[in-house]
């Protein structure tokens, strides 16, 4: 992966990978079609685009079954990724799968919640949770709680990524930049969590409540560095003020100081 873009992996040879893991649990689906499309589609589109493509092309080329082909696409994505890396190197190819759960899965909520968690076990879910947290926010919050628990901390990591107001290249969550109190009890959950995969997170998701609901996070910010925090909490504070730290904010200085 280190000898050329991202990108460019998502081609013709990635839909061959996808087609002979298809054709192996659907023999009916069209591998030919399904590769010299994606060969040709893909030229002079960026990555966005090209997940895209592959993900409308499995749309176009599996059944009219949608769960049907959710449970097909989950059955294909081979053994649970053990690393805290490696989403985007090994398992770059399930990209695609995600984004079509993502584009399609919306009506079928159980079918593709099931499949996300089984997705983010080896890629990411953070960005094709995102549509269900919009549209069905009770539903996916209580899950997403759950899931803060998992013994999973691919899937752990995912309660909190998933619910992060401005998530990089991932569309904006507007209700919880309006008012960020509906996702603070799975941060709640996680703040002491023992995968610094999942601390990051964690921090990242304060980091952005900061920016929009600076009393909030901050309120936050006191009440998690009050008493004794252990080490993986430490961290996680330190992480989520560091921008405020840099600019050398007298309130980051000081919970900065605290936690020495």
């Amino acid at each position: 992966m280190a000898f050329k873009k991202l990108k460019y992996w998502f081609d013709g040879e990635l839909a061959a990978l996808l087609a002979e893991k298809i054709s192996s649990n659907d023999p009916s689906f069209d591998t030919q079609g399904f590769i010299d499309t994606i060969d040709t589609g893909v030229q002079n589109l960026e990555l966005k685009d090209r997940v895209e493509l592959i993900a409308d092309t499995l749309h176009r080329e599996l059944s009219r079954d949608i769960e049907k082909n959710i449970r097909l696409l989950t059955n294909i994505l081979g053994p649970e990724n053990k690393e805290e890396t490696g989403m985007f190197t090994n398992y770059y190819w399930i990209m695609p799968i995600a984004k079509y759960v993502e584009k399609y899965g919306l009506n079928h909520f159980e079918t593709s919640i099931k499949a996300i968690e089984e997705i983010t076990k080896r890629n990411t879910g953070e960005y094709a949770i995102r549509p269900f947290v919009l549209h069905f926010q009770d539903k996916t919050l209580n899950k997403l709680l759950a899931w803060a628990h998992h013994e999973n901390k691919h899937v752990r990591r995912l309660a909190s990524e998933g619910i992060r107001p401005r998530l990089p290249w991932a569309t904006k969550l507007q209700p919880f930049i309006d008012d960020p109190q509906p996702i603070i009890p799975i941060l709640h959950t996680l703040k002491d969590d023992p995968s610094k995969y999942v601390q990051k997170s964690v921090a990242n998701c304060l980091n952005d409540i900061l920016k929009d609901n600076f009393k909030i996070g901050s309120a936050l910010v006191e009440e998690w560095s009050a008493g004794n925090p252990g080490k993986e909490l430490k961290w996680v504070l330190k992480h989520a003020i560091r921008n405020f730290t840099k600019q050398e904010n007298k309130w980051a200085l000081m919970i900065a100081t605290k936690l020495k």
